[in-house]
């Protein structure tokens, strides 16, 4: 890592140093809109050179015990969480969301993960089953397939997906393949993996559904359809989009919704008091700012965000990446915007009557990675469950993760599980022995 002039110029990290590229990207502060940062342009050769470094550091790494790799993985934890205010910084400047966020959320998500998993290495079992009748024992081993800490064991290629990514994708000495991201650069993936048999883990996009009944309690599920529609810019896969209210209530939701969006402030990420900064790109804000117009179009109505509120931004911020939290009634189902990933700070609400109708509704797009359900009838919320096509069910609360159990998504919003066990299943390979004595 270098700094040209007040300019920061990353490098490459292949197997344990700093690697410049002969070409850079301009990387741009979705705060300002100003270029801040120049990223490596890697491609084939960098990739090769990561891959060789990650085959080098293989034997050492796999041969140590799970107690040695827990111990070195809570002490990147450690030296993440010493650093927890510069690593909020950079996440802050480098991606457009607030300081708060970063500082409260995904760093210490981060340092967490890492905790979580060196504590789980520890505890996982192998199977054994006997068959006295022919006199043998057979039982599983499992051999990792990654790579982990000593020089060329973690290693970091920036680059575009045309050039870097397919270079990754296509390298016959990578086995597998975890990727979160869109479904049409999955389908990519899948294309250029196939040849070579790949093992892949997708994490993509949703449009998920909030389905709120009339026995709902309006006071913790307003605030928190708040932040499900609205956090982080609605940048996470998780975020809900369309939100189901039954008709008796309808009204009076809407009313309280949107009059607690507009109370939303959007601007200078660095400002604690904040609640939403900026989104990650120009090109993608053209992008969300476009279903907006295009809803309109169709005769839906905007309640209130873009295009009908003002935003005041600070001096330093006008070329900035922002967007009002927005709110959009009046559209139908088969709307784009109740049937494409959005990824913004835009959420569309209807009216919905009956349980059967409204399970039908939300099943209806090609997604299914998250739900949330709000009803106070315990036997409801079960059924509802059962039957939604969503790999994750949130009943009367959101983003409440325990990474014991599985996370991922039906549908075209991805292949494969994250988690304890299932992370364990697809990162080693399986090898049953049998013994005859």
């Amino acid at each position: 890592m270098a700094h040209s002039k007040a300019l920061l110029v990353l490098e490459n990290f292949i197997g344990g140093k700093f690697v410049p590229c002969s070409s850079y990207i301009d990387s741009y502060n979705p705060s300002t809109g100003d270029v801040y940062c120049r990223v490596p342009d890697s491609g084939k050769e960098e990739v090769e050179a990561a891959v060789k470094a990650a085959q080098a550091a293989f034997p050492i790494w796999s041969s140590k015990s799970p107690l040695e790799r827990s111990q070195i993985l809570n002490k990147l934890a450690d030296l993440i969480e010493h650093d927890l205010e510069a690593f909020a910084q950079a996440e802050s400047k480098d991606q457009g969301k607030t300081i708060t966020f970063a500082r409260t959320v995904d760093i210490p998500r981060a340092v967490y993960n890492f905790r979580f998993f060196a504590s789980s290495i520890l505890h996982h079992t192998t199977e054994c089953t006997e068959m006295a009748t022919v006199g043998c024992v057979h039982y599983t081993s499992r051999a990792p397939v990654g790579v982990g800490l000593p020089h060329g064991v973690v290693n970091v290629v920036f680059g575009t997906g045309t050039k870097a990514g397919e270079a990754l994708v296509c390298h016959p000495d990578v086995p597998l393949i975890s990727f979160t991201g869109s479904t049409l650069t999955a389908q990519r993936i899948t294309e250029k993996s196939a040849p070579h048999c790949k093992r892949l883990s997708l994490e993509l996009g949703g449009k998920n559904p909030a389905i709120i009944f009339d026995d709902a309690d309006l006071t913790q599920c307003i605030p928190v359809t708040l932040r499900s529609s609205f956090a982080n810019q609605g940048e996470i896969c998780l975020c809900t989009s369309r939100i189901f209210v039954q008709r008796g209530i309808y009204s009076e939701f809407l009313k309280r919704f949107v009059a607690e969006a507009k109370k939303w402030k959007v601007g200078n990420p660095s400002d604690p008091t904040v609640d939403m900064g900026a989104l990650i790109s120009k090109e993608h804000i053209e992008k969300v700012r476009s279903y907006v117009k295009k809803a309109q179009a169709e005769g839906a109505r905007v309640l209130c965000g873009e295009g009908v509120d003002s935003l005041a931004l600070p001096t330093g911020n006008q070329k900035g990446y922002f967007m009002l939290p927005t709110v959009i009634t009046e559209v139908k189902d088969e709307s784009c915007c109740m049937q494409e990933e959005i990824f913004g700070p835009v959420t569309c609400v209807v009216a919905f009557d009956t349980e059967e109708e409204v399970i039908k509704r939300a099943n209806s797009v090609k997604y299914g990675l998250a739900a949330t359900v709000w009803s106070s009838n315990v036997g409801r919320v079960h059924r509802v469950a059962q039957k939604l096509q969503s790999g994750l069910v949130w009943t009367n609360c959101w983003l409440v993760r325990d990474l014991n159990l599985p996370f991922g998504g039906m549908k075209t919003s991805g292949i494969g599980r994250e988690g304890a066990k299932d992370s364990y299943e697809f990162f080693t390979e399986v090898k049953t022995i049998t013994i005859k004595h």
